[in-house]
């Protein structure tokens, strides 16, 4: 049943997929059929994964629900997924995002509903896929196949400069994957088997390490994004519909920093030691350059982009640390801001697809017409400037935890995110929602139920992550811990054996 139970969340959504896609019928009618069957299929698929969380033992290291199959067995490679309680985090965060973004884009999306759902469960499977997958041609397989539909997703259903934004996305994470594909090989011709577990007992040789490490780091670094690897990412995210921004930056900017995490940190320890000082630097870079930029735009959704940028170099902060505190608080950093930065987008999309404009200037005096949205904006708001009692606040302060030991000012900079992030966030919040009604904001309507419906579920997570965060850090904690364990002995082991050779010297 265990095992089962993987591949049945994994694949639901693609059987949903087709039939969605063979579903018959025309007009609205048939774009009404398929968006319940997608609505109903990824809830179907929350409701399997909370089962899958409530029978995952935490305390139990290694991996649960473990699936094998031979696939090319005799060069090494197997289909093989299971999880640990990292990859479930971030399993539970796709199942919960994906229904809301279906549902949010019952009235953004006109035009070819069908293909639209079947795209969504298309990214929502692939999704699935890269946090189960336990060996590295899988997880290639399936990283690469998030690419599809999520640029489709862009290119049709995007504003003007749809089709500009989403061949930028495409071609810049495909050739970071390049880079992965290369270390892939190499390190399947150092070790014989693309297992991932195996490859994490493999030694390979310091030399080595730097250089696959430099490759995982440009190929996750353009997902994250890590300052300078960013020029797809204001016109993918602002371009993207809604519900297609809220899994750009909710579930797939995290496949980057999974990536980082798991054959970054966990997989060449030694190396991330001697990257850590070049990757916090770029870290902090981007946390203070990415707010900056957020303080200048004039469009809504551009902001909210920057605003997920400027919070991912947080995240690779606390990744580089290399301490327990700094990753569980990036993973715990990377739920959070998953919840909190859809929300907005969908948010934005509330006031702009009413008042059919995301100018800044063009808005003002919306929290008159529209009270329920500016109450949930502002705790969507509070959320991302990291106020306590919200899931980013335990995120950020776990991040800071682990940057002090490394230097006073690493945790300096990168804690001035939250003072900036205050300033960009609540000058657009003031704005738009505050002032004088303009132009055509009088005849704004609230929100309907259903966007209540999206938003609410949201709001209750944040809230949730923020006063007891412990029923999440329960999952990961352990498993970091171990891993950061056994780095630091590897990395003892690897001085004291570069010390007796010197000493021989």
């Amino acid at each position: 049943m265990h095992s089962t139970l993987l591949s049945l969340i994994t694949y639901l959504p693609l059987a949903g997929a087709l039939l969605a896609f063979l579903s018959g019928g025309s007009g609205p009618e048939k774009d009404r059929i398929t968006r319940w069957l997608g609505l109903w299929t990824s809830l179907g698929v929350l409701g399997l994964s909370v089962v899958m969380w409530l029978g995952f033992d935490p305390g139990q290291p290694g991996l649960q629900y473990e699936a094998r199959l031979g696939w090319l067995s005799e060069y090494g490679i197997s289909y093989h997924t299971g999880v640990d309680g990292i990859s479930l985090a971030f399993i539970l965060l796709t199942a919960f995002l994906t229904p809301l973004a279906m549902a949010a884009g019952w009235r953004t999306v006109q035009t070819q509903a069908r293909d639209f759902v079947v795209a969504m469960l298309i990214l929502e499977t692939a999704l699935f896929g890269v946090f189960s997958a336990q060996d590295l041609v899988l997880f290639y397989v399936f990283y690469e196949a998030t690419l599809i539909p999520a640029s489709l997703m862009i290119g049709v259903w995007g504003g003007p400069k749809r089709v500009w934004a989403s061949l930028q996305f495409f071609l810049f994470t495909f050739g970071g994957s390049l880079f992965m594909l290369i270390a892939l090989i190499v390190m399947w011709l150092h070790a014989g088997t693309t297992d991932i577990p195996a490859l994490m007992q493999a030694g390979f040789s310091w030399q080595l390490q730097i250089w696959l490490l430099l490759a995982f780091v440009l190929a996750f670094g353009v997902k994250l994004p890590l300052f300078p690897l960013h020029a797809w990412l204001p016109d993918a995210y602002s371009e993207a519909p809604a519900p297609a921004s809220a899994m750009l930056s909710g579930v797939l900017s995290k496949t980057g920093a999974y990536g980082l995490l798991r054959f970054g940190v966990l997989m060449f320890p030694d190396a991330a030691h001697a990257f850590a000082p070049y990757v916090l630097a770029l870290g902090v870079v981007a946390i203070i350059y990415a707010a900056f930029i957020a303080f200048a735009q004039t469009d809504m959704k551009r902001v909210i982009a920057y605003s997920s940028f400027s919070h991912m170099g947080m995240i690779a902060v606390g990744l580089f640390t290399l301490t327990a505190e700094g990753v569980d608080g990036a993973i715990f950093q990377m739920l959070s801001h998953g919840v909190v930065i859809a929300a907005l987008f969908f948010c934005v999309s509330a006031v702009a697809w009413r008042s059919e404009t995301r100018q800044i200037d063009a808005l003002g005096g919306v929290a008159r017409q529209m009270p329920v949205l500016a109450l949930l904006t502002m705790l969507f708001t509070m959320a991302n400037v990291g106020l306590p009692g919200t899931g980013s606040f335990v995120g950020e302060l776990l991040v800071l935890m682990g940057a002090i030991h490394v230097s006073f000012w690493v945790a300096l900079l990168a804690g001035s995110t939250m003072i900036m992030g205050a300033v960009y966030m609540l000058s657009l919040y003031r704005r738009v929602l505050f002032g004088s009604v303009k132009g055509t904001v009088g005849l704004l309507r609230d929100l309907t139920p259903a966007e209540i419906a999206v938003l609410a579920p949201l709001a209750i997570v944040t809230l949730w992550m923020g006063i007891h965060p412990g029923s999440f850090t329960r999952l990961f904690d352990p498993v970091v811990m171990q891993s950061m364990a056994t780095g630091a002995q590897n990395v003892a082991a690897a001085s004291a054996h570069a010390a007796t050779q010197l000493a021989a010297r």
